[in-house]
Order: C-alpha cells, then sequence, then structure tokens
C-alpha cells in the first residue's frame, strides 16, 4: 500500500522488541486501536507497517538493508519505548530505529518539520509503554538530536510500572492517562506531522544532515555518557579543558510562594505539566566571546528539564528562535520580559525562563528568572556565581538542578492540601515525589502499606523530612501496628527544637494524640487554629474529637467553620469528608432540613460521589421516602462497584446504612449476608458481632463470632475490644476486665477502647463495693 506522499511506500512504521508483544499481545492491540482512530481521523486511508511475524524476512543472516530500505521509507517512524528498546545490540535498534534516523536527514523533508501551527515536530513519535532510566534516555537523544517526548503509555501505581491497558482505570493510574484519550492523542499527532509534511511552505528548509553524515556521528564516547549535558554548539568553540571544578560562591534561594498570589495560578495544565519556554541568556559582560552561552546556557536547561517529562513540558527551541527572527531580535540583549511573555503565550507556555550572564571582576554571575507568562510576574529567581568561564557547565548544572527540584515540587504542590504545605521543608524533589505518593495512596486509593513505604522512602532521602514523619506515625497508627507508630511519634518529637512554629505544633498536637488525655489533644489543635484561623483541616480534626465526646454542637459549629474558609477562597473542599461529615451530624441531631440543603451544594462539587450517595440514602430513608431512597441506593451500589468494592464490602456497607437509618431488620440481614459471602473473614465476623452487641439483639451471639475471630488473629484489640464489651453486657466482669485490660495494652491510643476499659473498671469496682 502506497503512502499519502509519492515516493514513500507507508505512511507509518510501527517500530518494537517483539518481547514486548508477549502475553497479552500490547503492541498488537495498540496497533488494532491506532488503526481505527486513524479511520475517523483521516479522510483517506492510512497505512501502517507493522511486522508482527518475528522471521518476515528480519533474521540475521538476509540482507537487512534490502529488506527494510523501502518498508522505512516512510513519513512517520514509531518506535515503542520500552525497558527493552534502547539496546544498541537488538535488531529493532540497530535495523529499525537507526536506519529510519539515517534515511529520513537525507530525504526530501529531513527528520524535523515544521508543522503548520508554526512549531517544529520530530517525524520520530515515541510511544513509551515503560518509564526507563536516565541511560537509556540520553541513547535515544544522542541519535535523535533531541528530547525524548512522545506520548505515554504508562500505568502507574506505587511499585507498579507498566504499559497501559484499555481495562486500566484512570483514577487509579497516578499518571491520570486514560488508554482511549491516548490513542486519540497518538492518531492527532500523526495527523499534525502527515499535514506538515503535505504543506511545507516553501523556501523553508528542515533541519538535516550534510549528505552521508549519520547524526550518530557527532556524539563520541565521552559525550554520549549518561549524565554529562555537554551543548552542541559550545562543544565547538569552547576548549574542553574548560570543564573544570565549580566553585559556587552563592546560591539564593527565595521562598516558593507559586501558587499562592492569585497571579500565579492555573500554571499547571490539565494534564498535570507546567508547560515551559526557556529564552537565550542575554549577555550582559560587553565581551562578544560571551555570546555563545546565550544558546549555550538554554541548551542546557531544555535538555537536563526535559528528562522530567512526567512533569515539565518543554517548548522547543527552534519555535522560541524562530519567532524571534521573525521579530528581528537576533541581539538577545534587546529581549525584554514583555517580549518573551508575548511569545511564551504565543507557544502556549504558562511559564517562561529568562536569564542574563554578567562579569564583576573575575565573578562570572548567571542570574536567572521564572516567570509567569500570562502576568509577566515573577515566580522565582536564582543566582549563581563562578570564578571563570572554566565553571559554565557546572554553573549550568547548578541552575538546572534547582530549577528541576522547584518545579516539580510546585507542581505537585497543588495536590497536598493547603494547610500542610507549610509543614512541608524539604527542598529534595525525590524526597517530595515520595512525600506526594505517599499522600496519594493514602488519602485517595486508601492503601495504608503503600503510603507507609512512599513515607519511608522520603525520610531515607531526606532523615528531617518532619512531615513525612508524621504521616508515618498516624499511617502505622492506621495499621494497628501502635509499636512503630509511638516510634516516629518519639522520633519526631526528638526534632522539635529544629522545627518551625507551626511544625512543632502539629508535632505536639500529634504527641498528645498518643500520649496525652483527649482535653490535651482538642487544647493542641485549638493553639493551631490561633496560630491561623483560616485554615479548614484543623476545623475538621478538632471537630472529630468533639464528635467522640457527642458534643455534636461544637463540631458542628467547627465544620460550618471549615465550609465558609472553602467558599471564601473561592473552591470545592478538599475531601467530600467536608459534606458528608457536617451532615451526618445534621442527621444525628434531627436537621433534616439543613442536611437536605448541604447535599445539594455537595452534588455540585463531587457529582456521583458513593460516600455522599450513601448520606443521601439514609436521610431518604429517614424521612420514609422509599423512591428516593431506592434512587440513592442502586445509584449508591454502581458508585461502590467502580471503586472496586467486593460484594461483601457492599453488603457490609448497606449493612451499616440501613443501621443509621434505624432500621435494624434490614441491617441484620446484610451484615448476615456479608459474613455469608466471606464466612472465613474474621472482620466480617467483627462487624456483626458489635452489631448484634451494641443493638441488644444477641449478646450470646456476639460474643461468640469475637472469639471465632480472635481465634485467628489472638492478638488484635479490636476483636477483644468487642468480646469485653460482649461480656460486660453479659454482667461477666472479670472476663470483660481480662479482654478490655489486654486489648488496651495493644492499642492504648484507641479512645473507644479506653472509655470501655474506665466503664468496665467501675463497674468492677461497684460490684466490689
Amino acid at each position: 500500500m502506497a503512502s499519502l506522499i509519492p515516493g514513500y511506500n507507508y505512511d507509518i512504521f510501527i517500530s518494537y522488541r517483539q518481547k514486548d508483544n508477549k502475553g497479552e499481545k500490547w503492541v498488537s492491540n495498540f496497533v488494532d486501536a491506532l488503526k481505527n482512530e486513524l479511520e475517523s481521523t483521516f479522510k483517506e486511508e492510512i497505512s501502517v507497517y507493522f511486522d508482527i511475524n518475528p522471521h518476515d524476512g528480519l533474521l540475521e543472516t538476509h540482507d537487512v538493508d534490502a529488506s527494510l530500505k523501502e518498508k522505512l521509507r516512510c513519513l512517520v517512524f514509531i518506535p515503542i519505548i520500552s525497558r527493552t528498546y534502547c539496546d544498541p545490540r537488538s535488531f529493532a535498534w540497530e535495523h529499525e530505529f537507526m536506519a529510519f534516523i539515517k534515511q529520513a536527514s537525507k530525504d526530501q523533508f529531513g527528520l524535523k518539520i515544521k508543522l503548520p501551527n508554526g512549531n517544529v515536530a520530530n517525524r520520530v513519535l515515541p510511544i513509551r509503554i515503560h518509564d526507563i532510566d536516565s541511560g537509556d534516555i540520553k541513547k535515544f537523544e544522542s541519535v535523535t538530536g533531541g528530547i525524548l517526548r512522545g506520548i505515554e503509555f504508562i500505568y502507574q501505581e506505587p511499585g507498579v510500572n507498566k504499559p497501559l491497558s484499555p481495562d486500566d482505570d484512570e483514577r487509579k493510574n497516578l499518571n491520570g492517562t486514560k488508554y482511549r484519550i491516548q490513542i486519540n492523542k497518538v492518531a492527532n499527532a500523526i495527523e499534525e506531522i502527515i499535514s506538515g509534511l503535505q504543506l511545507k511552505p516553501a523556501g523553508y528548509e528542515s533541519e538535516k544532515l550534510p549528505a552521508g553524515v549519520h547524526p550518530a556521528a557527532a556524539i563520541t564516547e565521552e559525550t554520549a555518557q549518561p549524565g554529562k549535558v555537554i551543548s552542541r554548539l559550545s562543544r565547538k568553540i569552547i576548549p574542553a579543558a574548560l570543564v573544570a571544578a565549580l566553585v559556587i560562591i552563592a546560591v539564593i534561594f527565595l521562598y516558593p510562594k507559586i501558587f499562592k498570589g492569585s497571579g500565579n495560578r492555573n500554571l499547571v495544565s490539565p494534564d498535570g505539566k507546567i508547560s515551559i519556554a526557556v529564552m537565550p541568556f542575554r549577555n550582559m559582560t560587553n565581551d562578544t566571546l560571551w555570546n555563545v552561552w546565550q544558546g549555550g546556557i538554554r541548551d542546557i536547561l531544555i535538555t537536563y528539564l526535559s528528562n522530567f517529562n512526567d512533569n515539565l513540558a518543554l517548548k522547543q527551541p527552534e519555535s522560541i528562535d524562530g519567532m524571534l527572527q521573525s521579530r528581528n531580535l537576533t541581539n538577545y540583549a534587546s529581549l525584554t520580559p514583555s517580549v518573551a511573555g508575548d511569545i511564551s503565550r504565543e507557544l502556549d507556555a504558562s511559564i517562561f525562563i529568562s536569564g542574563s550572564i554578567s562579569k564583576a571582576g573575575s565573578v562570572i554571575r548567571v542570574n536567572t528568572h521564572l516567570v509567569n507568562s500570562r502576568t509577566e510576574e515573577a515566580i522565582k529567581s536564582f543566582q549563581v556565581e563562578g570564578g571563570s568561564e572554566e565553571d559554565i557547565y557546572l554553573i549550568s548544572d547548578s541552575l538546572s538542578h534547582m530549577i528541576k527540584d522547584y518545579l516539580i515540587m510546585s507542581v505537585r504542590q497543588k495536590d497536598i492540601v493547603a494547610d500542610f504545605r507549610p509543614l512541608i521543608t524539604t527542598h529534595s524533589s525525590e524526597a517530595y515525589r515520595d512525600y506526594w505518593y505517599g499522600n496519594q495512596t493514602y488519602y485517595k486509593s486508601n492503601d495504608l502499606n503503600a503510603a507507609r513505604d512512599w513515607y519511608l522512602k522520603a525520610v531515607e532521602i531526606d532523615t528531617n523530612f518532619t512531615e513525612a514523619m508524621r504521616m508515618l506515625a498516624y499511617t502505622y497508627s492506621h495499621l494497628g501496628n501502635s509499636k512503630e507508630a509511638i516510634n516516629w511519634v518519639l522520633r519526631l518529637h526528638d526534632k522539635r527544637d529544629q522545627m518551625s512554629l507551626l511544625e512543632k505544633l502539629y508535632a505536639d498536637a500529634q504527641y498528645a494524640g498518643f500520649f496525652g488525655t483527649i482535653y490535651e489533644t482538642i487544647k493542641c489543635w485549638s493553639a493551631i487554629i490561633d496560630f491561623d484561623d483560616q485554615m479548614p483541616v484543623p476545623y475538621g480534626n478538632l471537630a472529630g474529637y468533639y464528635i467522640t465526646l457527642k458534643q455534636y454542637d461544637k463540631a458542628i459549629s467547627l465544620l460550618e467553620k471549615a465550609l465558609e474558609i472553602y467558599d471564601k477562597w473561592g473552591s470545592k473542599p478538599r475531601w467530600v469528608a467536608s459534606y458528608t461529615d457536617l451532615g451526618k451530624l445534621y442527621h444525628i441531631t434531627g436537621r433534616y432540613n439543613k442536611e437536605k440543603k448541604l447535599y445539594r451544594k455537595a452534588e455540585q462539587d463531587f457529582p456521583g460521589d458513593y460516600d455522599l450517595l450513601y448520606r443521601q440514602a439514609v436521610l431518604a430513608l429517614s424521612e420514609k421516602k422509599t423512591a428516593d431512597a431506592k434512587r440513592y441506593i442502586e445509584e449508591y451500589i454502581s458508585a461502590t462497584r467502580i471503586k472496586t468494592l467486593s460484594e461483601a464490602q457492599i453488603a457490609n456497607n448497606l449493612a451499616n446504612l440501613y443501621w443509621e437509618a434505624d432500621l435494624p431488620n434490614k441491617a441484620e440481614e446484610y451484615f448476615r449476608e456479608a459474613l455469608n459471602i466471606e464466612p472465613d473473614s474474621p472482620d466480617r465476623m467483627r462487624l456483626l458481632a458489635w452489631f448484634l452487641i451494641d443493638t441488644g439483639r444477641n449478646i450470646g451471639e456476639g460474643v461468640e463470632l469475637s472469639e471465632k475471630a480472635l481465634a485467628i488473629d489472638p492478638a488484635n484489640s479490636s476483636y477483644l475490644d468487642i468480646k469485653a464489651w460482649g461480656e460486660y453486657k453479659q454482667n461477666n466482669l472479670e472476663d470483660a476486665h481480662r479482654d478490655i485490660s489486654k486489648a488496651y495494652s495493644l492499642n492504648p491510643i484507641n479512645y473507644s477502647i479506653s472509655l470501655h476499659k474506665q466503664e468496665i473498671e467501675k463497674a468492677l469496682a461497684d460490684q466490689k463495693e
């Protein structure tokens, strides 16, 4: 089948390692999906070469050049970038990828072409199915002469790095990508490239190498070493001896305030990235010998920052240079912030980086500014100094690291609760990244084991990362490991002298929660509110303690205040619990009208949320609105199945729903159904046991169920607590005291166990009088 453009045999060539198409046949399925998408994207029929047969004339004994030369004469080359693709010994790398680069670099279009919108694109369109190491990234870039961008088909959960499949849930995927959307992006990218080839402007010369010169020929073993970044331009002009040791005289960090001011909002695009345009640096030394570094520093920054393309999207220097030339700006000294802002906005870059090189005596100073493209407001500045021109590479390297750390931390900052951002004192983007992953798994997927592992990694990188330590203590506590929880509380407390005042207040609140009374803990959270009464999270935490004390009016007032702050911010609450916790209190206190009004507002911020549907169902049942209740329950069940809850979990949740709606017969029916589905589950035994004991419906059976659960897990404090409470209700006070004392020794920080222990001990003392 011929190509859309005469002289070419295929429109698209798919290159891959055969081992990446085994098992689930990921590559074959990708090609089928892409072909279907291309049919709806192009009016014409698009030809795709995809060799599904590993022995299709492609053996090492065959004349490879003759076999592939005609097939590689294509418009777009798509390599499937996996962990194994960037292997110079592999067939796909040497005889397909390298061969296409060589061939395309010398044909009528060249390797890079201008798109109809003025941007520049490479005819190599990588599809990434794994995160690969930096060595493979640099290997790829050394051949293409550009940044490894492409379109990602990567599914990530903590500890998971696999190709994205059509069935993967984007809400669980830390990258947030959906297979169907990524396929559409590939088709659109192909359409852009082919349109650029069909509409190549007269007089435009694509970047291509002199005849007979392979792009990799200019890459020496030294320059191709992983981690070494050297500008192609500077290599021609600056002697190798200039790469000497750097003595950084001063590094100036301003406190990060990105996203704080109103002018710095919306810097992160919907795909979670910050798009950046790096401008040429201005030579302010009055020495033209430094002109080479105007583009040289820019190239180093772009190359380095592009390696972090899961967070940062760098605009191509060709696009920026083309716009500068169209404005006749050949003298970079006249590149004003206003002009840089105009260019950045045309390129849809949310931030532009500009800088200058100056000299004072023997000191070389490079100033760099991150600027909001829309408002032209400076976000952050960096200044690095060196002793001579010999230091310029390492000056650039130092700047790259600082800018990367700041930007990546800023990208992830939007997913950190605003109240907790001042607590994050680490300057390591790697530690921040692991802490961020920990928060994602702790709050969103409720995977406590994974959250613990991420927080541990963060603390391993930065041993003074106090906020990660604080979260570790809570995580271990929720996992039921009070020993490790207490260990981390004490380790955090030992670092109190090096903390800011706000860090100390949060650490003290946690310490009181583990070692103090509930009233001491309330005092600590009240102190946090006194410190800053415009942070909503402390109000919610303080409300939780008043709920435990059954002081519902105080809790309601606090939760209402938290919602008022979100309204003042003009944003929705961080969690649906800000609505559902308050709604539950309205329900308990009989304020059904306020509850109903609250849920109408919650529906706007969290439509279809299953926790919200749960509370709406409870309200409808309580008001005897059977039709509404049935609808909410059906929607709730559908939503929980999307969340992949098991049938036993769903039955258990329905039991609690009916229990809250004061329909105990229906509640017992669902508790028993959950246990029938999972008859060997100690947790299902526990839940039915608690219901039977707390309601007094069958205390004896409840105690028996708790004993069965303890036979499976003898050291479980919850099972012991329930058994003790049943024995207390049966007036078996000696047995109750024995079991509650054991439960308390296993989990002394559980307030419910403490209350039960006090009540049982009081009853025992009264009995002995």
